[in-house]
């Protein structure tokens, strides 16, 4: 089985290794676009002649969009898929026209963690242009707080441990290995009073913190979010931002769409990189994606 036509509809990230085997899945040449298009309808008209679309996290799939592609089987998220809130493709309007779609995950984990804990090693000595404390701290015995103990988190956990950090989580649900390596775990409330650095890791679309939240947490804190986009109430957190003995640091994903107005903050610590994004992750997200639609044409195969 082959697809008859292709579209790659932004910069995915698939390596050039990835895309040659993806054009032997497809009758006509694929149409590969390296920007993100600028409106639904520009999206919608590169997808039209496609059974077969392959998307990053920075362009959106609506129903509007998707239901331009008359002849679409099978959408490839070039990104982690967590749940329908927090995707970029209508995974309801793809369920009711018998649209495939497979995402991917835990696949910038490595890069996003060494960027944490390098900006995080940096403020706490006072390398850099800014200084948490007064002196130079050591991350041996800080009591840091993950919210979220998916891959990435545990991963940082991990890590941070070998520092000699204490580690405590929050997450929905409890995570039994986390708590057999030493991970302890505290309701939410007693997590930001407990801690004195929170690192959150939550799904696109989360709010977990609003005004009391961050009341909670206090002064003298640091708050590190590399979560795609916000993950708690923006408003309680410029109010929490403004005592000068708090901090946060972002990379690209995590400020979202605040980039330009947290550029200026003095107390924020940000990137314009997207920590996760290296060329070992998109390796990593190559293979993944291309296993998928392998999967796929091979269930069609079975089917026929």
């Amino acid at each position: 089985m082959k697809f008859k036509q292709i579209v790659i509809i932004d910069k995915t990230g698939l390596q050039d290794w990835a895309i040659e085997k993806l054009s032997k899945l497809s009758e006509n040449p694929i149409k590969i676009y390296d920007d993100v298009p600028g409106s639904e309808e520009e999206a919608a008209i590169r997808i039209e002649e496609a059974d077969c679309v392959f998307v990053s996290w920075s362009t959106q799939l609506t129903a509007k969009v998707l239901s331009n592609a008359k002849n679409l089987k099978y959408v490839g998220m070039c990104c982690s898929l967590y749940n329908k809130e927090s995707a970029n493709v209508d995974i309801d309007f793809a369920n009711n026209h018998a649209i495939t779609v497979k995402g991917i995950r835990d696949y910038g984990d490595e890069g996003l963690v060494e960027y944490v804990i390098s900006e995080l090693i940096r403020l706490i000595k006072g390398i850099g242009e800014k200084q948490w404390k007064k002196d130079a701290v050591e991350l041996t015995g800080r009591k840091i707080g993950i919210i979220g103990m998916g891959a990435t988190g545990k991963m940082l956990a991990d890590r941070l441990q070998a520092f000699g950090a204490k580690l405590y989580y929050y997450n929905r649900s409890r995570k039994p290995q986390a708590e057999k390596d030493g991970i302890k775990y505290l309701p939410l409330n007693e997590l930001l009073e407990s801690t004195e650095i929170i690192s959150l890791h939550l799904p696109k679309n989360t709010n977990i913190l609003g005004e009391r939240e961050f009341k909670q947490f206090g002064k003298g804190k640091i708050l590190i979010n590399t979560s795609l986009g916000l993950t708690f109430d923006k408003s309680a957190f410029d109010k929490w931002i403004s005592a000068p003995s708090n901090y946060g640091i972002f990379d690209g994903d995590g400020m979202g769409t605040f980039r330009d107005e947290f550029d200026q903050l003095e107390n924020i610590i940000s990137s314009e990189v997207v920590s996760g994004w290296t060329i070992e992750a998109q390796e990593r997200l190559s293979k993944k994606v291309l296993d998928h639609v392998i999967e796929f044409i091979g269930n069609k195969e079975n089917n026929l």
